[in-house]
């Protein structure tokens, strides 16, 4: 007999774009990235209030493809800044999709990926899911302290790209995802380092405002130094943040976040740009050997993934400094429409089953 088809809709909203695809399966026949001008967006005061004209561009774009309703098996989108939560494929409810309209998390375009599968799965009747959000939380106990009561260690890390490679790597090495050990660095605009212990991470640095600098968020920083500016009269709540998130790393000190550009000015001989540059790498390689306590050197292997995992400067650079800890394996980019499909596929073909929201490991 041969293999049940099913065709998935996946959504994942960024800031200026929807990005779109239909999988058949495993297989991606159509993908495609609608663009959202600031003119366009300029009229909503909110990233929520985008909600009804994102949909109606998503309608506008199967019909277009002459994708109809009837064809497909499932909607699923992006999760958003919501309740920590244990990582899986979670059905889209109206708590979620009330969290997102808050907001209480921050203000982000992924908030919008749960209410438009919803939206789009009510129209068609079709099931409607997210996979992994950003705020899957599944520290171990010490990991969640910090050294303020009152202000625990809080779990927001790249959990859709980091578990859909980490279920790539334990396929590569031959193992299940649930008994596999795993350091894994996500490497792009935001960087998350992450400990896999069995199938759970255990722990990961905060990637908006924690961990490594990267491109363009600033990571650790000495707080007091941070305390004297905030307090100094000279910059809005607003500026600070975005100082630190968005200006941050690279774009601080180089004035850019384009490590392409960055490379091209160390092969030219710039030895400042190139004293940065090896920061950044550091602080990446130090993260990932404090991974490595974390999994108290029962290590399967280290995995690099995310755009900057194309850099063969970063890689090499990396490995010199956390070569010892074992074997590495690289996964360039991220697919996250593909993980996205993929976690509803295992719920279509009943491998897993999808959980309610909120879920958590707690």
């Amino acid at each position: 007999m041969s293999e049940e088809k099913y065709k998935i809709l996946t959504i994942n909203p960024g800031s200026t774009s929807t990005k779109v695809s239909i999988f058949e399966n495993e297989e991606e026949i159509i993908g495609t990235s609608i663009s959202h001008s600031r003119l366009e967006l300029e009229p909503f005061e909110r990233v929520w209030d985008q909600y009804e004209f994102r949909k109606r561009l998503i309608k506008e774009l199967l019909e277009e493809n002459g994708i109809k309703a009837s064809e497909l098996s499932a909607v699923v989108g992006r999760g958003g800044l919501f309740r920590p939560v244990v990582g899986g494929t979670y059905k889209v409810n109206q708590l979620m999709i009330e969290d997102g309209r808050r907001a209480a998390r921050g203000e982000h375009a992924s908030n919008l990926g749960a209410v438009l599968a919803y939206g789009l799965g009510w129209d068609f009747k079709l099931p409607s899911f997210i996979v992994d959000p950003p705020s899957v939380d599944e520290f171990f106990p010490p990991a969640r302290i910090s050294g303020v009561k009152g202000i625990p260690r809080e779990s927001l890390f790249h959990a859709l790209n980091i578990k859909a490679t980490a279920r790539q790597a334990a396929d590569k090495i031959g193992k299940a995802f649930e008994d596999s050990n795993f350091v894994i660095a996500h490497l792009g605009g935001g960087i998350s380092v992450a400990a896999i212990r069995k199938g759970k991470v255990v722990d990961s640095n905060n990637a908006l405002s924690g961990g490594p600098f990267t491109p363009e968020r600033a990571g650790d920083i000495p707080t007091f130094a941070l305390v004297d500016l905030c307090f100094s009269g000279e910059l809005e709540k607003s500026q600070v943040k975005k100082m630190l998130v968005g200006r941050g790393g690279l774009s601080s000190h180089l004035g850019t976040n384009d490590c392409r550009l960055v490379e091209e000015q160390i092969s030219e001989g710039n030895k400042n740009v190139e004293l940065i540059y090896e920061a950044m790498i550091y602080q990446i390689s130090c993260y990932i050997g404090s991974r490595a306590v974390a999994l108290k050197g029962d290590i399967d292997a280290v995995i690099l993934t995310g755009g900057l995992a194309n850099s063969d400067y970063v890689v090499s650079k990396i490995k010199e400094w956390v070569g010892f800890l074992g074997e590495i394996l690289v996964f360039a980019g991220q697919d996250e429409m593909k993980a996205l499909a993929l976690g509803a596929l295992r719920i279509l073909r009943g491998e897993e089953t999808p959980r309610e929201y909120p879920e958590t490991s707690q």
